[in-house]
């Protein structure tokens, strides 16, 4: 792959990030309100889980495209 496509995909990875920490932020927001006024956080922590998981895989990809960046 050549050099400016894998800085195209590097910047969209960096995007899923940010987005991702957002993300994760304000469920974390959302799961304190609830139990902060006594309601069931079941699913939204599940939802968070998802976020989290769906995060570690955009770091790790992030991380390749860096990796393959400095090696070209």
């Amino acid at each position: 792959m050549d050099r400016a496509t894998l800085e195209q995909m590097l910047v969209q990875a960096e995007r899923h990030v940010t987005l991702g920490e957002h993300h994760i932020a304000r469920q974390r927001e959302i799961i304190a309100k609830l139990e902060r006024n006594g309601h069931d956080s079941t699913k939204a922590k599940q939802l968070l889980a998802v976020f989290l998981a769906t995060q570690v895989s955009h770091v790790i990809g992030r991380d390749r495209l860096l990796k393959e960046l400095k090696l070209s």
